[in-house]
C-alpha cells in the first residue's frame, strides 16, 4: 500500500471529515498525461523550424547524451491548465524509462496537491469572510 493510500486510511479511520482533498480527487482532475526523454526534446528541437539548442562543443564528446536519461511527464488537468514533473538519473547504467516516467508522474502530481490545497484553503476562507458579513 503506498503511503499516499496509507495517510488516506488513517484519516477515515479517525473520523476525519472536514473539507479536505483526497487521492481520487487528485487523480480525477487529470484528464491526460504526456511522456518524454530530454532525448525527444533534442531531436525534436534539431528537426524542428522553431527548435532552439544552445550547447558548448567539445570534440569527440556527446555533451547533450547527458539528455538521455532526464524524463518529463506532462499532466494535463481537466480545467486545461498544465503541471510538469521530471526525473533524472545520475548513473546512465541505472536508466530505467518506466522508472523515470513513474517518478516523474509523481513529481507532477505532487504539484496538484499544492495547487487544489491552495484552492481549498481559499474557499474555507472566503466562506469564512461570507459568514462574518
Amino acid at each position: 500500500m503506498s503511503n499516499e493510500k496509507q495517510i488516506e486510511q488513517e484519516i477515515q479511520d479517525k473520523g476525519l471529515n472536514a473539507p479536505r482533498l483526497t487521492p481520487e480527487h487528485i487523480n480525477n482532475l487529470i484528464v491526460s498525461s504526456i511522456y518524454f526523454t530530454g532525448a525527444d526534446a533534442v531531436n525534436a528541437a534539431m528537426n524542428s523550424k522553431t527548435g532552439c539548442i544552445q550547447s558548448e562543443y567539445q570534440e569527440g564528446k556527446n555533451i547533450l547524451s547527458a539528455a538521455d536519461t532526464l524524463t518529463f511527464c506532462i499532466l494535463i488537468l481537466r480545467n486545461g491548465f498544465t503541471v510538469t514533473g521530471e526525473s533524472a538519473c545520475a548513473s546512465p547504467e541505472n536508466f530505467d524509462p518506466e522508472v523515470g516516467r513513474k517518478i516523474a508522474y509523481g513529481n507532477a502530481r505532487e504539484k496538484i496537491w499544492l495547487i487544489e490545497g491552495y484552492l481549498l484553503k481559499e474557499k474555507l476562507h472566503q466562506a469564512k469572510l461570507d459568514e462574518q458579513f
